[in-house]
C-alpha cells in the first residue's frame, strides 16, 4: 500500500498453467508471510481483493458449474463382463426402485386347491413345500443356536479389530497433526526472526527510494539553473568557457 496516497499497490499474477495437477513443479509459488504481514487485517486490502476477484468472475466465461470441466474425463464403465451390475447401474442411473425378493411364498405349507386335492402331483408339489418350510426352520435353529453359543465371541472379537484398526488411524492422524504442527511453529519462527530483517531491508529501501527521488529533484533544480544561467549568457553575448587558470569567464567578442 502506497503510504502517501493510500493507493493499494497490486502486481499481476503469473500465467495459469495449462494442467495445474500434472505434476508438482506447476504449482503456483506462495510468497505469502502470513504471520508477519498485517495486510491480511486491513478492511480496504480485503475490500481491493473482493473487488477484483468479483471483476475477474464477472469478465470470466467460465460458470461454477464448470469448475470440473478442465480435469481429464473420468474412465467409463460398460461392466461387459458383469451384466448383472449392469443392470443395477442402469436401474440406479434411471431412478427406479430395487427389485423386492419374496422368500416368504417359497416356505409357506399350503394344502392343494380343492379342484386338485385328487391329483398326486399336486400333494406330492405340497409335501416337498412343507418339507422345505421343515428344513428351513431347522436351518434357522441350527444358526441360533450358533449364534448364541459363537455370536458374543465373534462380536467381542470383531469390536477388537475395529478398536485397533481406529487406534492406528488415531495414531496416524495425530504423527500427521505433529508434522503440520512442527511446519507451523518452524515457520513462524522463521518468519518472526525474519521479520527484523524484512523490516530492516524495507526501511532502507524506502530511505534509498526517498534518496533516489531527492537526487533526482535536485538533478532537475541544477539542470533548470544551468538552462537559466546559458539563457543569461546567451542574452549577455558570453560564452560559458570556464578560465581554467583564474577562473573568469571570456566574452565572446
Amino acid at each position: 500500500m502506497d503510504g502517501n496516497s493510500g493507493k493499494i499497490l497490486m502486481l499481476d499474477a503469473p500465467p495459469e498453467p495449462a494442467r495445474p495437477w500434472a505434476s508438482a513443479s506447476n504449482a503456483d509459488t506462495l510468497d505469502a508471510l502470513p504471520y508477519i504481514d498485517d495486510d491480511y487485517g486491513n478492511p480496504k486490502v480485503k475490500q481491493e481483493v473482493d473487488r477484483l476477484v468479483e471483476e475477474e468472475m464477472s469478465r470470466s466465461t467460465k460458470k461454477p458449474a464448470d469448475f470440473l470441466k478442465d480435469l481429464p474425463p473420468l474412465p467409463s464403465f460398460t461392466f461387459q463382463n458383469h451384466p448383472m451390475i449392469g443392470k443395477e447401474y442402469e436401474r440406479v442411473r434411471a431412478g427406479r426402485p430395487p427389485v423386492t425378493l419374496d422368500f416368504s411364498s417359497r416356505y409357506q405349507v399350503e394344502t392343494p386347491p380343492m379342484n386338485k386335492r385328487n391329483d398326486e402331483s399336486a400333494w406330492k408339489q405340497a409335501l416337498l413345500r412343507a418339507q422345505r418350510s421343515l428344513q428351513h426352520q431347522v436351518i434357522r435353529l441350527e444358526n441360533l443356536e450358533l449364534m448364541l453359543k459363537y455370536g458374543p465371541d465373534v462380536w467381542r472379537q470383531n469390536n477388537q479389530q475395529l478398536e485397533g484398526f481406529l487406534a492406528r488411524m488415531q495414531k496416524l492422524v495425530q504423527q500427521q497433526n505433529d508434522k503440520i504442527e512442527t511446519v507451523n511453529r518452524e515457520r513462524k519462527y522463521h518468519q518472526q526472526n525474519t521479520a527484523y530483517e524484512l523490516n530492516a531491508l524495507s526501511s532502507q529501501w524506502k530511505e534509498l527510494c526517498q534518496k533516489n527521488i531527492e537526487i533526482h529533484s535536485a538533478c532537475a533544480h541544477i539542470e533548470n539553473h544551468m538552462e537559466e544561467l546559458r539563457r543569461e549568457a546567451a542574452e549577455r553575448g558570453w560564452t560559458l568557457e570556464a578560465n581554467l587558470e583564474n577562473g573568469a569567464l571570456s566574452p565572446s567578442g
